[in-house]
């Protein structure tokens, strides 16, 4: 019997307190490979201001008028090229990630650290998993979005959906939020392993190694975003701790949409670029994804190889993002455990 129970009158309700949680948190998926699944996950996401900085009035009759009636079939496809017996990759590798670092910190007993996972955009949601944390005797919880790299896109909307979900509790948890790790010699000497091992693995030796990010609208960093900053930081220290001088690196970013200028250069571009200017081999690894998505297995594994071959390219390989590997966890743990001290 713990403290709080001795001090309960008989007929109070049991309750659970004193608890620490461990919150990992991703960008989202859809529920299903399906177009109406998409449409819900697509109008979540688009319609956050953080995502889209159009003002609502103008960007509303667009994303409903037209976006949400040709995006979601499109969007669709691709997912179903990707989607696993688990569902989605992202879903399926955070929930490994939150599993393995439950028994690295120890089985969960009341007092103990619960780890669980969530989704910013779609299921399981961030307010749900708090509250959920919360009903389990959570008192403090370490806030963990797993973006490398700082973006009001990424890592403030999620802190924002968080906050969010405080104001509604009327016994709020203590927050701690887990800071961007874009340049921490744990993530980079990971990254570094990792790759570094996956290279060696390959049956060819690459001319050049792209180093892909996501890609964010130019203005994102005009306007003060840190981001940019970020991924080149990155990029530059992983290539020092890679130390292969004969290896050519270049860093690009991804995923452009709309009509607005985007951080350059462009990934697809780039691969075009280089397969034309004679380059025949290349690998292709994204360190700024904790995880592998959409983005990773079917822009870079898939289109991305169709796109260097159809161009003149010869060998590809798209690497694999750190996920719920020993390295990567070895990483995560480390990470995890600094941010939970005077907690635990």
């Amino acid at each position: 019997m713990t403290w709080q129970e001795q001090k309960l009158p008989a007929d109070h309700p049991p309750v659970k307190s004193g608890g620490v949680g461990v919150l990992l948190v991703n960008l989202g998926t859809p529920d299903a490979p399906d177009t109406p699944s998409v449409r819900r996950y697509l109008k979540q996401f688009l319609s956050d201001r953080r995502v889209v900085e159009i003002p609502a009035l103008v960007w509303q009759p667009i994303l409903r008028g037209i976006i949400l009636n040709t995006r979601p079939k499109k969007s669709a496809h691709a997912y179903s090229q990707v989607w696993t017996d688990k569902g989605s990759p992202l879903a399926a590798i955070t929930a490994e990630q939150a599993e393995k670092l439950q028994e690295r910190l120890g089985p969960v007993r009341e007092g103990d650290v619960r780890v669980d996972w969530a989704m910013r955009y779609g299921n399981p949601s961030i307010p749900d998993r708090l509250q959920a944390m919360l009903n389990a005797g959570c008192e403090r919880v370490l806030f963990a979005p797993l973006y490398p790299q700082y973006s009001g896109a990424t890592t403030a909307t999620a802190v924002d959906d968080a906050a969010d979900a405080l104001k509604a509790m009327r016994w709020q948890l203590s927050l701690r939020t887990l800071p961007p790790y874009h340049d921490d010699p744990v993530h980079i000497a990971a990254l570094a392993r990792d790759i570094g091992a996956q290279l060696d693995a390959l049956d060819f030796a690459p001319e050049l190694l792209l180093l892909s990010f996501h890609g964010m609208p130019q203005r994102t960093l005009e306007l003060g975003d840190p981001y940019h900053c970020h991924c080149r930081k990155t990029a530059r220290l992983l290539e020092e701790a890679l130390a292969r001088p004969d290896l050519r690196i270049r860093t690009t970013f991804q995923s452009r949409f709309g009509p607005a200028k985007w951080l350059e250069p462009a990934t697809d571009d780039v691969l075009e670029e280089e397969a034309k200017a004679g380059t025949k081999s290349i690998a292709i690894a994204a360190p700024g994804f904790s995880a592998d998505c959409l983005e990773t297995l079917e822009e870079l594994a898939i289109r991305g190889r169709e796109q260097f071959m159809e161009a003149g390219g010869e060998k590809f390989a798209a690497l694999s993002c750190l996920n719920a590997g020993e390295t990567g966890m070895d990483m995560l743990e480390t990470l995890i455990r600094r941010e939970l001290s005077g907690w635990i």
